[in-house]
């Protein structure tokens, strides 16, 4: 079979010269003469001058990383307590209040009224008693009052007669009907005396009323002004001026913004590790700077649905974070925990894959590397290399089995990593 190609083949040249194609049979002559001056090609590869670092351990934080939200320190829907007309609400949506300021009133006119009336009746009360009409001091010895002090004379002077008339009858001077007389007239002045006493005690108790009464509507009054309960901004405003408003109707809605309340739900794998005042990083949607605080309550069991636990950090407010917004976390469970670690720049990510190259013999042998944590420019490397192994920083399309030459020995994982020399030289062709 190849003797007839052969043969087909040079009747072919002959057939293409009588047809007038001999330019072309001169070029195929002169492209077989080129190829076979090729020189050719080397059969090993130069050296690639790389930056090594040798694989070690060194210290690098331990975190729990959570998704939360930030919430307001403390929310309240400030509602009036007296019913009435609403007369002045000076503040609005956004308005920065101080604890005890008056934001809302209603009209106070009656409750003035109701003071005065209180007053009224707390003096009349108190002159009852014998007290002065004004005072605050509601003190009074009840065996001194007027109608007491009346049925005590009224009392001692019975007793005395009951006493002289039963001498005079022990020397028959004075008749049986005599001491009987007396002996009752005794009796009632000595209940006189007792009901007098239980009037000033009921005056007393009256007194005491009147006195809470009086304390009431001057609380009343004030009540007919809202005070903010706490420091914060006017989050809404849900009333407005000349509203007729019953008693406990809401008037605002008022933030405390500073610090900001930090809720996150931590995993159940990960909530034997957390504990209060652990150091906490927060990063914000539409914010580039992080932001830290301290872990502050932590739930003393995880919800039996999500099983997730519950923690709330503080965070200072610069006075741009908005509560609501979302939250990524970062909770430091262990500052210095010891790790075998890389440079970063030396791990080669490709298809899902984390690769590694390692210089064995001059030679390179890639390894598929798993990897945890991320600190500094490190990176913690959980399986694939073992410490005092060389990995090549930014080693760009090197593959195992290239021959390398080592340029630069960089620092190993103790210290951290420098600058480092530019990209590695290109391979030679």
């Amino acid at each position: 079979m190849p003797t007839k190609a052969k043969s087909k083949s040079k009747s072919v040249v002959p057939w293409l010269a009588r047809v007038g194609f001999a330019p072309i049979l001169a070029l195929l002559a002169g492209c077989d003469r080129g190829a076979a001056s090729l020189p050719a090609q080397p059969s090993s590869k130069e050296p690639v001058a790389v930056e090594v670092v040798a694989v070690g351990t060194r210290p690098m934080e331990r975190k729990v990383t959570a998704l939360g939200s930030l919430r307001a320190m403390d929310r309240a829907t400030v509602s009036i307590k007296t019913s009435g007309r609403l007369k002045m609400l000076p503040v609005d949506v956004g308005t920065p209040v101080e604890a005890g300021q008056v934001i809302a009133q209603v009209e106070p006119k009656d409750y003035e009224l109701r003071v005065d009336q209180a007053l009224a009746l707390l003096g009349q009360a108190r002159a009852r008693l014998g007290l002065p009409i004004e005072g605050d001091d509601d003190t009074v010895d009840l065996e001194k009052t007027g109608t007491v002090r009346e049925a005590v004379a009224l009392f001692q002077e019975a007793k005395s007669n009951l006493e002289r008339v039963r001498k005079l009858e022990t020397d028959r001077i004075s008749s049986a009907q005599e001491l009987e007389r007396a002996q009752a007239e005794f009796e009632v002045t000595r209940s006189r005396y007792l009901d007098a006493l239980q009037e000033a005690r009921e005056r007393q108790a009256i007194l005491a009323q009147r006195r809470a009464e009086y304390a009431i509507a001057r609380q009343q009054l004030s009540d007919a002004s809202l005070r903010a309960p706490f420091s914060g901004i006017v989050q809404e405003r849900l009333a407005n001026v000349g509203e007729f408003l019953s008693g406990g109707s809401p008037v605002v809605t008022l933030v405390r913004t500073d610090p900001l309340r930090l809720q996150a739900d931590i995993p159940e794998r990960d909530a034997g590790a957390v504990r209060v005042g652990q150091s906490v990083r927060v990063e914000v949607d539409g914010e580039t700077n992080r932001y830290t605080g301290a872990l502050a309550r932590v739930s003393p069991a995880l919800n039996e649905v999500t099983r997730m636990l519950r923690v709330e950090a503080e965070i200072a407010n610069p006075g741009y974070l908005r509560p609501g917004a979302f939250a990524r976390v970062e909770i430091i469970v262990d500052p210095c925990s010891p790790a075998l670690a890389i440079p970063a720049d030396a791990v080669v990510a490709f298809a899902g894959t984390e690769k590694a190259m390692v210089i064995t013999t001059n030679q390179v042998q890639e390894r598929r590397v798993r990897v945890g944590r991320r600190e500094a420019g490190w990176v913690e490397v959980l399986t694939g290399v073992k410490a005092g192994e060389q990995v090549i920083r930014r080693p760009g399309s090197l593959q195992s089995g290239d021959p390398v030459r080592i340029a630069v020995d960089a620092p190993n994982a103790a210290s951290p990593p420098g600058p480092g020399p530019g990209p590695a030289p290109k391979r030679s062709s």
